[in-house]
């Protein structure tokens, strides 16, 4: 008659032949070589680099959503007219960006100087910095990107700032690319529409060192408007001055080049309210944050663009019921909102700089120790500052790593 220790010796043994069985199906027989990892990485050798053998927390790209993504932006600004020059802010990948400008952007658009510098630097032409340089850091560093790279262009919204870029270029025997930034909606920059901006627009013309571009209108906060109709009307309200401005600089004799704005949210609407190019840049990963704004042939779903990026985390404690933890923690800025791919029934919360959780309250569900789960981030623009690359997936195989850069730290000011 065998023990109770005979069975749990027995139950161990066949619990760690399943383990065995199961990581050798994974790997092809043999266990990952981990200690090749990053050699095989910078060879850019994937053979046998799945989901199962990466490190987490780490940043999933599915290859073919990505794509579609990227093709379904091209394809619709084609349609409507308008041209594409999407934000980094929210990749921060060469890698990504050259895919946009092969499928038709007309150059990108950055939030920081840094960005600029780096987009510029390798070989992308066409970047607009959308912050005008108020420092003498960043005043000296757009006048030198401005003569090493004379397709780079800037905005102002003050007459001061002029001033400033424009002794700074005399100095530097610089010409510059700027345009007027004006108010759409956003509180946090724009000068006043109509006559204010028309000034400001004619004081850079008559600059000797600048050349005047057009305007720039960002109306973020008709980007998450809900549902198809009110986000129209958003838009359109937030643009309704920008076009009166358009309409007196072109009266005055001002050629307006370019009218760039808009977003993911309104990409297919911005066309008619004036704008002639778009900023949008979450289309190419989507996050939870533009989940739920409908689209227009769904009021509650916006399905026009997939979640093509994820973060990959492992559950790794389970000692107590209806919730595990995981490594997705502060650090990987884990939010409530974050949603678990294929797995609606599970609430993404966090427990420390290292720590997150996965609650759940029914029954008849369960996640086990050492299970692999992709999550859906909220804001990518946060989510991908907190990682150096993307795993770029096809199913479970790794096909390429696409460095993020450009992400802290003053220089990267």
């Amino acid at each position: 008659m065998k023990s109770r220790r005979d069975f749990l010796m027995a139950g161990a043994a066949a619990s760690a032949f399943s383990v065995a069985r199961v990581w050798a199906a994974k790997t092809n027989g043999t266990p990952f070589p981990y200690e090749e990892f990053e050699s095989r990485i910078a060879r850019r050798d994937f053979r046998d680099i799945t989901k199962d053998v990466l490190p987490t927390p780490s940043m999933i790209v599915d290859l073919d959503l990505f794509q579609r993504n990227v093709k379904q932006m091209a394809a619709q600004a084609r349609s409507a007219g308008i041209h594409v020059r999407p934000h980094v802010k929210v990749h921060k990948s060469v890698d990504v960006a050259r895919r946009q400008i092969a499928q038709g952007a007309i150059g990108l658009t950055c939030a920081t100087i840094a960005e600029a510098e780096l987009f510029s630097g390798a070989g992308i032409k066409n970047v607009l910095w959308t912050k005008q340089p108020a420092s003498v850091n960043n005043i000296q560093r757009a006048v030198a990107l401005s003569k090493k790279d004379p397709t780079f262009m800037f905005v102002v919204d003050d007459l001061q700032v002029v001033d400033w870029v424009e002794q700074a270029a005399i100095a530097r025997s610089a010409r510059l690319r700027i345009a007027v930034s004006v108010y759409a909606g956003m509180d946090r920059q724009g000068i006043e529409n109509g006559q204010p901006a028309l000034e400001l627009a004619q004081k850079v013309a008559g600059s000797k060192h600048a050349q005047f571009e057009g305007f720039m209108a960002y109306s973020g906060n008709a980007a998450h408007t809900k549902t198809f109709e009110a986000r129209r009307k958003r838009s359109s309200d937030d643009l309704a001055g920008v076009r009166e401005t358009v309409s007196l600089a072109r009266k005055s004799g001002l050629p307006v080049n370019i009218v760039s704005g808009g977003s993911t949210g309104t990409y297919n609407m911005d066309h008619e309210h004036g704008l002639t190019e778009l900023e949008a840049g979450s289309y190419v990963f989507m996050d939870t944050a533009y989940f739920t704004i409908g689209g227009k042939d769904d009021e509650k779903v916006y399905n026009d663009f997939k979640g093509a990026l994820t973060v990959l985390t492992t559950v790794d404690s389970k000692r107590h019921p209806g919730i595990v933890t995981t490594d997705y923690g502060n650090k990987a800025i884990t939010r409530p909102t974050d949603q678990v791919k294929g797995m609606p029934w599970l609430q993404v919360g966090t427990q420390g700089a290292e720590y997150g959780a996965l609650r759940w309250s029914d029954a008849d569900k369960d996640v086990k120790l050492g299970d692999r789960v992709e999550i859906y981030c909220t804001n990518l623009d946060m989510s991908t500052n907190a990682f150096d690359r993307y795993y770029v997936a096809q199913g479970d195989q790794i096909v390429d790593v696409w460095p993020i850069m450009g992400r802290s730290g003053p220089s990267q000011r």
